[in-house]
C-alpha cells in the first residue's frame, strides 16, 4: 500500500506539473496567424475617401492628428496639406513628432495627406492633376497633362471643406505642402486663388514645365492685383543643376528658376506676401525631401514662444 500511495503521490505531482506547463503556455504571447506578415499600419492615422463627382474619381485623404487633440476639445489646429502623400504623409508626420521630443519646436498641427486617384498609379495621377497645361515633357509624351486647374477645383470644393467639417481646423491657418509637380500645382494655385491657403511651402517645384509657363502666369497675377497676402518658403538642393560637377547632368537650372521667382516676387513690393528659399547644400532632387521638409515646417509652423 506504501508503495501504491507512493506511485499515486508521484502521478499526482507529473500531473500538476503537466497542468503548470499547460497553464504557462496558454498565458505565454503566442503570434496571431492572423496578422503575421500583414503590412505595417501607421496607428494613430485615419484614411478617408473624399470622391469628386466632376471627375468621377476617387480620392483618399490621409489624416494623423496632433497628441493634444482630444485633451484640447476647444482648440483649432493649423492644418497641413501635403502632396504625393504616398510618401509624403509618413515621412512629415515622424519628423513633426522627432524634432519636438526634446520641447515644442514646430506647433502641433492636423496632417492631411492627397492621395493619387484610386486605381491610377503616381505618375499617371500627378502627371494630370498637378500640372497647369497639357503640354508636358516629351519623355511623358503618352501621359495625360494639365488637369491642375480641375484638380485645384476638387481641393476647394470637396476635399478642403471634407477636413474642415470633419475636424477642428483652423480655416484661416491651410498650408500647402508640395514637391516637385506638387511644388508647380502649389504656385499654381497662389498666382490663381491665393487665399485658398495662407502658407505655401514649394518645394523642388517645377518652374520648368511648359516653358516656364509659371512665369506667365504669375506676370498675368501681377498686372491685375497690388498685393498677394500669403507666406512663401522655397526649398531646393544645391545639385538641381545641370553641367559637370552637378549630379543632374542635363536638364533645367531648378536653383537659378527658384532665385528668379523669389526675386520677381520681391520686385512686386506686396504689402500681404513673405517670401524666402533656401539652398540646401549637397542635396539633389531625389534626395532633398526629407530635409526640406524639416525645413519648411521650421519656418512655416515654428512652435509659438
Amino acid at each position: 500500500m506504501k508503495a501504491f500511495g507512493l506511485v499515486m503521490a508521484m502521478l499526482g505531482a507529473m500531473v500538476a506539473a503537466a497542468c503548470s506547463e499547460q497553464a504557462d503556455a496558454q498565458s505565454s504571447p503566442t503570434p496571431d496567424a492572423r496578422t503575421e506578415g500583414a503590412p505595417y499600419v501607421l496607428t494613430g492615422t485615419q484614411v478617408w475617401t473624399v470622391p469628386d463627382p466632376v471627375s468621377g474619381r476617387d480620392y483618399e485623404v490621409f489624416v494623423s492628428l496632433p497628441a493634444s487633440y482630444e485633451a484640447s476639445p476647444q482648440r483649432r489646429y493649423p492644418v497641413l496639406y501635403v502632396t504625393d502623400a504616398d510618401y509624403a504623409f509618413p515621412i512629415i508626420r515622424q519628423i513633426a513628432r522627432r524634432v519636438n521630443l526634446d520641447g515644442p519646436v514646430i506647433e502641433e498641427f492636423i496632417l492631411v495627406g492627397l492621395s493619387y486617384s484610386r486605381g491610377d498609379t503616381g505618375t499617371v495621377s500627378r502627371n494630370r492633376d498637378y500640372t497647369p497645361t497639357p503640354n508636358g515633357p516629351r519623355r511623358a509624351s503618352t501621359t495625360l497633362h494639365g488637369e491642375g486647374p480641375a484638380y485645384q477645383t476638387y481641393l476647394k470644393t470637396r476635399a478642403i471643406p471634407f477636413i474642415e467639417g470633419r475636424f477642428r481646423a483652423d480655416p484661416a491657418r491651410r498650408v500647402l505642402l508640395g514637391h516637385s509637380y506638387g511644388g508647380l500645382l502649389g504656385a499654381q494655385i497662389l498666382f490663381t486663388d491665393p487665399t485658398l491657403f495662407r502658407g505655401y511651402i514649394l518645394g523642388s517645384p517645377s518652374f520648368w514645365f511648359d516653358r516656364r509657363h509659371i512665369m506667365t502666369m504669375e506676370a498675368a497675377y501681377a498686372r491685375s492685383h497690388d498685393d498677394l497676402p500669403a507666406e512663401v518658403f522655397m526649398y531646393i538642393g544645391a545639385h538641381e543643376v545641370p553641367g559637370p560637377g552637378a549630379r543632374n547632368t542635363s536638364g533645367p537650372d531648378m536653383v537659378a528658376d527658384v532665385q528668379t521667382m523669389e526675386q520677381v516676387l520681391r520686385s512686386h513690393d506686396y504689402p500681404g506676401l513673405s517670401v524666402r528659399s533656401t539652398v540646401l547644400a549637397d542635396e539633389d532632387h531625389l534626395t532633398v525631401a526629407p530635409a526640406g521638409f524639416t525645413r519648411a515646417l521650421l519656418e512655416i509652423l515654428p512652435a509659438k514662444r
